[in-house]
């Protein structure tokens, strides 16, 4: 060694440029050797002369990978894998303030004191190893660099509110997972730097975030050790490190190595806490500022001068005191703590009796423990790689194949992946030691091979779990505050930036639903801004598309397609609905216009044509009076009424006035009054739809299925949604209304009070089985009695030739409407009503009995037909089904004089049968004013009395003092008008 090298120490805080002017002092000899903290950083100072001066000059060595060309001039390494003895010309040791550290301190240590160059020695560091090194190297010349950018504390601030192009430093895998998931979902996400990821991981990590894919990093104290990082801000998260025995806070210098790495070159930086962790002192802030450390007056340090004669000899010599006050004997290290281990041993001591062996133990005993496992564990590992060592000379092929391979797989987690990486770690550090293998090229490439794949997993796992590309992706171009360009396809899906970030349904966006609650709102963000185009353009397509392409729901929503695009409001007009559209505010005011005309002319079109009946008679100018009235009533309830609900404004309207509204289709039904074109399936949706707006429910009923003449009562429902439907309610089933008039006519012509039975047309046009019709019959006041009896089988019958007869044949002589329509009863409640209509409750429900004498307003001929006359009939009589009596077997001259052929046989097929009478009290009524009687009076009136008393026949007689009444005209628009005139000529 020349005596007239040049030691010098350049010292000053970080981001002066230290590690680059050793470079630049290394490349300028021939040969060089550079000892660096961290393999990490090793591999990048390799990188950085290779570019200079090419691969085949350069060496990488560390204790997991050794890169050596033939031609090798120059050897960055890490610390512990300097070579010694090789004469170079020039020797650096980078952090040389590591001298103090409690773990691997003695070896920087050792470098500070016997690691040479032949021409220049470079120690870089902190300028608080000026002292010791002063004392310990006193040919040593000092170089202070300045820091080339300001370096402030900015205090506390929440990770959410950190700024980009930030490091968050934790001392945990655990706090680091912890914050990097946090940033994740808040920032789009973030790259994670460990000093126990590989190289490899942690380049591509190191990339992504100085690419710009990701603005967050999220690390270690590993970043303090020379990484040189685009990093504006460094935030701690915590203010103590477990050192590996004990959790102990970290010092200001500490702090300040960490910090250091904010602001690179020439540009400041800032440093903070953040999370859980306590804002700084000011002085310790201050000092960090001004770069004002406590000086280390004391360095770690192990007796280099090993002796191997025994393992006792050599764990004495491990354990040598110091004479130097400033040099502090470095505490139980792993390999010392594992060599302990072994030779206690018989086995492993009973090998190691020659300086040789005992090196070699050594040599083993210097693996490190990167599974971290447990000293027993890693102790047992050893013992087998020596003993392989001692008694082959190599280890075999096949054990380090199966190590191997146990670990190369790449499925599992993070940790799973991490767990086999630090154990391949071990095999890659045993392939690099010269003559442990029998082909080191062989086995070093085989190992180099499973860490690289499992690195490029971790990788993988890792940009899984911690970064959203797409919520990057947008607030990176948010903060650029560029146009960003938003696509929608045909099913509505939005890339912004060739990102998924959700769909545009209608003219609403939707965040992919994936995302969480802080990447919805960066997402929705970026999505509107780039959307404004899209939505002028879908704005012009939805005003010129067609009306088949709108539509409204039962719940009073609109739909253009499969999307909502707004939703109907009351207004104080029932036939013409406001519009409520969903837009979002970032389309602007002129699409929200253009769409809401656009529904506001669907809707009003839409009205128009299913309610045209109602607008045409809601401007016939030609009804005056009462008409023009209860015409406005029948526009107010959407053209149905219940006929209890206007009896009185019924009864006043004259023939004319009735005429009139006949001729706009109003129907005057017993039970309802109402617009036959109205009960069809399309306006029976929008009726309901506009009926619930007007009553302010916030669920609409739906409209029943087309088709149905009788369907299940909906529990619950509003009041008045049957009628609304098109229904009436009896019982548990409501039957149509127009069925219900035809139903009406049929039981008109029935014996309501000595009883009768259900007919097959009564079944067939209500729809329902014998069962299910007693129960409809009971939901309309009638009383239904069930019994059995013999079956019988139908036999021919014969029409009577009587007056009825002759009513049927004037009835058929009139204009009857098509089956298809309603048919109802005449305008008034005729002779003989089913239930008492005026009596009824106005919702609809179950009426009062019927009233035996006739409204005034019923024509006196109509009023004068008999009890048991029958009505009318409307409609074509339906086939009489046959009636055949069920013969016995016995023959008839066997049988009992006066034994009747019907007579019950045994083993006869029995039926139900249900026998129906007028279950409600009759309501009285005076005879001489039509009033109702008060309550236990006797009954007076035509069909009041008690049957059959008064006359023969068993009809009511009316007592009336009075003068008969005189008859009123038949209106010639009454559609039985031919009926009536028949009837009243039969008299």
């Amino acid at each position: 060694m020349d005596t007239h090298a040049r030691v010098t120490a350049v010292l000053g805080p970080t981001n002066t440029g230290k590690t680059t002017y050793a470079i630049e002092r290394m490349l300028g000899h021939r040969t060089g050797i550079i000892g660096l903290p961290l393999r990490l950083l090793a591999r990048e100072v390799y990188d950085r002369i290779v570019a200079v001066r090419g691969p085949s000059v350069v060496a990488l060595v560390t204790g997991e990978e050794r890169i050596v060309p033939p031609r090798t001039q120059y050897w960055v390494c890490t610390v512990e894998a300097m070579p010694e003895g090789m004469g170079a010309d020039f020797v650096g040791v980078d952090e040389i303030q590591l001298c103090a550290d409690p773990e691997r301190g003695h070896v920087f240590t050792d470098r500070l004191l016997r690691m040479r160059g032949l021409h220049e020695t470079l120690f870089m560091g902190s300028d608080t190893m000026r002292g010791t090194i002063a004392a310990l190297v006193p040919q040593a010349q000092f170089l202070k660099r300045e820091r080339m950018s300001e370096l402030t504390y900015s205090g506390a601030k929440k990770i959410s509110r950190m700024r980009p192009r930030s490091a968050i430093v934790g001392f945990s895998v655990e706090n680091v997972y912890a914050i990097a998931e946090l940033i994740r979902r808040q920032k789009g996400g973030a790259a994670v730097v460990m000093g126990a990821l590989s190289p490899r991981t942690r380049n591509a990590q190191v990339d992504m975030y100085q690419n710009g894919e990701v603005d967050f990093l999220v690390a270690t104290d590993a970043i303090g050790m020379g990484l040189n990082l685009d990093v504006d801000h460094v935030a701690f998260s915590s203010l103590s490190k477990f050192d590996g025995r004990r959790m102990r806070p970290l010092a200001p210098n500490e702090l300040a190595q960490i910090a250091g790495r904010a602001g690179r070159g020439m540009k400041n930086g800032t440093f903070g806490v953040t999370g859980d962790a306590r804002p700084l002192d000011d002085g310790v802030a201050r000092a960090i500022m001004d770069h004002q450390f406590t000086p280390q007056n004391k360095v770690q340090w192990r007796n280099h001068a090993l002796q191997f004669g025994s393992i006792d000899r050599l764990i004495m010599s491990l354990e040598a005191p110091s004479t130097d006050e400033r040099l502090v004997r470095a505490r139980e290290a792993d390999d010392l703590r594992a060599l302990k281990a072994l030779g206690d041993d018989a086995e492993i001591t009973a090998r190691c009796t020659d300086g040789p062996s005992v090196r070699l133990l050594w040599d083993v005993c210097r693996i490190p423990d990167f599974r971290g496992i447990s000293h027993a564990e890693h102790a047992s590992l050893l013992e087998m790689i020596f003993n392989y060592l001692h008694q082959r000379g190599s280890i075999p092929d096949d054990w380090l194949a199966r190590q191997i391979k146990r670990i190369d797989r790449t499925d599992g987690d993070i940790d799973a992946l991490s767990k086999r990486l630090a154990f391949v770690r071990t095999w890659t550090y045993v392939t690099q030691r010269k003559g442990w293998t029998n082909d080191e090229t062989h086995w070093r490439g085989e190992a180099r091979i499973v860490e690289d794949r499992l690195s490029d997993a971790l990788h993988e796992r890792l940009t899984q779990r911690f970064v959203d590309r797409r919520t990057s992706v947008l607030l990176r171009r948010l903060g650029q505050k560029e146009a960003m360009v938003a696509d929608v396809n045909e099913t509505g899906e939005v890339t912004v930036e060739g990102e998924f970030v959700g769909k545009l349904e209608g003219f609403r966006f939707r965040a992919d639903k994936g995302a969480g609650s802080a990447e919805t709102k960066t997402i929705k963000s970026a999505a509107l801004q780039a959307l404004a185009p899209q939505f002028h353009l879908r704005a012009d397509r939805f005003y010129n598309a067609p009306d088949t392409e709108i539509d409204f729901t039962e719940q009073g929503g609109l739909m253009w397609g499969e999307a909502a695009v707004g939703k109907l409001v009351a207004t104080q007009d029932a036939l013409k609905p406001g519009i409520e559209v969903f837009v979002d505010d970032i389309a602007g005011p002129e699409v929200i216009q253009k769409v809401q005309r656009r529904l506001q002319h669907f809707i009003e079109r839409k009205v128009a044509a299913l309610f045209e009946p109602l607008i045409v008679m809601q401007k016939d100018e030609t009804l005056t009076g009462l008409a023009r009235g209860f015409a406005f009533q029948m526009v107010e309830n959407f053209g149905v009424i219940p006929r209890a609900q206007v009896a009185d404004e019924v009864k006043a309207l004259d023939q004319d006035a009735r005429g009139a509204l006949r001729k706009h289709g109003i129907r005057f039904g017993q039970f309802t009054i109402f617009m036959p074109l109205l009960l069809k399936p399309a306006p029976t949706r929008l009726r309901l739809v506009l009926w619930s707006l007007q009553k302010g429910l916030s669920e609409f009923p739906e409209s029943p299925p087309p088709g149905l003449v009788t369907i299940p009562v909906e529990a619950g429902a509003p009041a008045g949604a049957d009628t609304m439907s098109g229904y009436r309610n009896a019982g548990t089933r409501a039957i149509r209304i127009d069925m219900l008039e035809r139903l009406a006519d049929m039981l008109r012509a029935e014996d309501s009070r000595g009883g009768f039975e259900a007919k097959a047309d009564m079944l067939s046009i209500s729809g329902t089985t014998l069962e299910q019709f007693a129960d409809l019959m009971e939901g309309l006041g009638y009383r239904a009695e069930k019994g059995e009896r013999v079956k019988v089988k139908a036999a021919d019958t014969v029409m009577p030739h009587d007056g009825t007869e002759q009513a049927m044949d004037a009835a058929a002589d009139t204009d009857v409407p098509e089956k298809s329509e309603a048919v109802t009863a005449p305008d008034d409640a005729p002779d003989k009503p089913v239930m008492d209509v005026a009596a009824e409750q106005p919702a609809g429900g179950v009426t009062e009995a019927a009233d035996p004498t006739p409204p005034a307003d019923v024509p006196e001929d109509v009023a004068a037909i008999p009890d048991d006359g029958a009505a009318p009939i409307i409609e074509e009589p339906a086939e009489t089904p046959e009636v055949e009596a069920a013969i016995s077997d016995t023959p008839a001259e066997e049988l009992t004089p006066g034994t009747e052929p019907y007579a019950e046989v045994a083993d006869q097929e029995m039926e139900v049968f249900y026998t129906f009478t007028w279950a409600r009290a009759p309501r009285r009524q005076n005879a001489d004013r039509g009033a109702p009687r008060g309550k236990g009076k006797p009954p007076r009136g035509k069909k009041g009395g008690k049957p059959g008393g008064g006359d023969k026949g068993g009809k009511a007689q009316n007592f009336s003092s009075k003068p008969p009444r005189k008859e009123k005209a038949i209106d010639p628009d009454n559609p039985f008008a031919a009926a009536l005139m028949g009837l009243k000529s039969d008299k």
